[in-house]
């Protein structure tokens, strides 16, 4: 069947752009798949947010790189000062007076200073002092760039790896499921999901906002089965499984919380192509209660569907 759009429900202007792409504009994880080209080489505006971000083997592992790198630079330069202008118990192989070097350099800038080795003379105290100036602003810089990604607020939200097509009450329903992976509390949770179609007339693609059965929860203690009643009036309306494929259908969805641990808002996001929504299925129930009267809230469970006829 041709694909109709309902001018009244179309919004352009979603922010992923009009124009058809081969490939899906949001991944699972939220992150988006456009490429910016045109940026300068360096951009030391973005250094906090990068050190933030990366993985944690990574942020580990500069920070290792970057104290030996600083030592090793430190250590040539005591050498070339004169390991005689230190009181120290070594020798006066290279090795000897290089290993001595080092480790002196790791204490002042840690200001450890186990004092078995010591400057003496102008020179020598001078460099470890400077030393010591940049040891206390690069271990502040470190505790800030640790406690920056540790109150980070973000959210463990899982979605369902599958959305649904099932019967809902008189009529068919666009669904899906999400849950709370942390045992933190969540309030307020709100969602907004968009359908994205391609308009073979044009090939460009619309976007439509998909009227939600609730859009907002006020607490959000076990799992959500986010409902699109599929009515007369709603932009699926009338399509099909192939329909769907056709017109390469993606459902945006973009979800807020509410943090009361951090109290902060949360956002996270995923997508599903039409590919990823299966028809005719209907998921499990995830709760059910104990014998001692608790809800139980089984996470394993998030993706388990049934058949339905």
């Amino acid at each position: 069947m041709a694909l109709r759009f309902r001018r009244t429900q179309v919004n352009d202007d979603l922010g992923l752009g009009i124009k058809a792409s081969a490939r899906r504009s949001l991944n699972k994880d939220g992150s988006f798949n456009v490429r910016r080209v045109g940026l300068p080489r360096f951009r030391g505006y973005e250094l906090y947010h990068h050190l933030i971000t990366m993985g944690w083997p990574s942020f580990l592992a500069l920070l290792f790189l970057g104290f030996m790198v600083t030592n090793a630079l430190f250590a040539s330069l005591y050498l070339g000062i004169g390991m005689e202008h230190f009181t120290r118990p070594g020798g006066m192989a290279l090795a000897e007076r290089a290993m001595d070097a080092f480790f002196f350099s790791a204490q002042t800038l840690t200001t450890v200073g186990y004092g078995h080795i010591s400057p003496n003379g102008f020179p020598a105290s001078a460099l470890s002092a400077l030393e010591s100036l940049l040891g206390l602003l690069s271990f502040a810089l470190a505790t800030g760039l640790l406690y920056g990604r540790f109150s980070r607020p973000q959210a463990c939200l899982r979605f369902s790896c599958q959305a649904l097509v099932a019967p809902y009450r008189e009529g068919l329903g666009f669904m899906f499921r999400t849950v709370n992976m942390r045992s933190n509390q969540l309030i307020e949770a709100a969602v907004n999901v968009t359908v994205s179609l391609l308009d073979p007339a044009t090939n460009t693609r619309r976007y439509a906002a998909l009227p939600l059965e609730r859009a907002t929860i006020h607490l959000f203690p076990s799992s959500w089965t986010v409902v699109h009643p599929i009515y007369a009036d709603s932009p699926l309306a009338g399509l099909t499984e192939a329909d769907l494929l056709q017109a390469k259908a993606e459902f945006i969805v973009l979800m807020k919380a509410f943090d009361d641990t951090f109290s902060q808002t949360i956002y996270a996001r995923t997508s599903y192509t039409a590919e990823e929504v299966l028809w005719g299925h209907r998921f499990r129930p995830m709760s059910a209660p104990d014998p001692d009267g608790l809800t139980v809230v089984d996470m394993a469970a998030l993706d388990a569907v049934e058949p339905v006829s």
